[in-house]
């Protein structure tokens, strides 16, 4: 079997995921584009999307998978909140956060050596 025989399949996972992801992206940016920034439902749809990013830290730190699972509550917490802390000290940077809560999470997974 060469790599010829079976590229098709991998043609057809592309385009096929490109129609079903690409179309609603698009969709989604001509109808932001209509809405005001002080709409009601562009309020509600951070309002959803912040309860989704919250739900997915919240189940990283108390249902953890992989290493995480291995590692203590505390940890995993605490380095939540230092992340948290570093990123209202440091101007609300994102970037300063997240790095801050990752250090965080790998300096105690190293101290107590996983």
């Amino acid at each position: 079997m060469t790599w010829q025989d079976g590229w098709w399949a991998y043609v057809f996972i592309a385009i096929a995921g490109w129609l079903a992801t690409d179309i609603w992206r698009w969709l989604g940016v001509i109808t932001g584009n209509r809405l005001r920034d002080d709409s009601e439902a562009l309020n509600w749809v951070r309002a959803v999307a912040t309860a989704l990013v919250a739900a997915v830290i919240a189940k990283l730190i108390l249902y953890p998978t992989g290493v995480l699972e291995q590692s203590p509550l505390w940890l995993r917490a605490g380095a939540v909140a230092l992340g948290a802390a570093a990123f209202f000290l440091f101007g609300r940077k994102p970037a300063i956060g997240i790095a801050s809560a990752i250090a965080a999470l790998a300096l105690g997974l190293w101290w107590l050596g996983f």
